[in-house]
């Protein structure tokens, strides 16, 4: 006998194309509060200019796509070293040494994506204006 799969809780009887709302909400919902965060805040302004920078200061698409994405990658990083805070500050203040080494990770995670972001910008600058 095949067993059948168990059920799906009610957030999730959601199949296809009514996903997409349920799914648009949550986003929205994490991107506001995301904007709780100073360091999301700092990275957005650096943002703002720089996304529109990247169409002037790339030489064809790769370049455009290498510079842009470089910068809403450490966004993405960003957003999931705040979900992996929020995830371990919901159990308490108390200090652990496994909360701290998970923050610490999302931390050295943020990091590498802005000393990738900076690396891939400094390239292009150099390329652009000394060579």
């Amino acid at each position: 006998m095949i067993a059948s799969p168990p059920p799906q809780p009610p957030r999730k009887n959601h199949a296809g194309l009514a996903r997409l709302a349920p799914a648009l909400r949550h986003s929205l919902a994490g991107l506001r509060a995301a904007w709780d965060e100073g360091a999301f805040r700092q990275e957005v302004a650096l943002a703002v200019p720089l996304i529109p920078l990247a169409f002037w200061l790339g030489q064809g698409w790769v370049e455009v796509a290498l510079l842009a994405g470089s910068v809403v990658g450490v966004l993405i990083v960003e957003l999931l070293n705040s979900g992996i805070e929020a995830a371990i500050d919901r159990f308490g203040d108390d200090w652990h040494l496994l909360s701290k080494r998970a923050k610490d990770l999302g931390s050295a995670a943020v990091l590498l994506a802005l000393l990738l972001a900076g690396a891939i910008w400094a390239a292009a600058l150099y390329h652009r204006f000394l060579t």
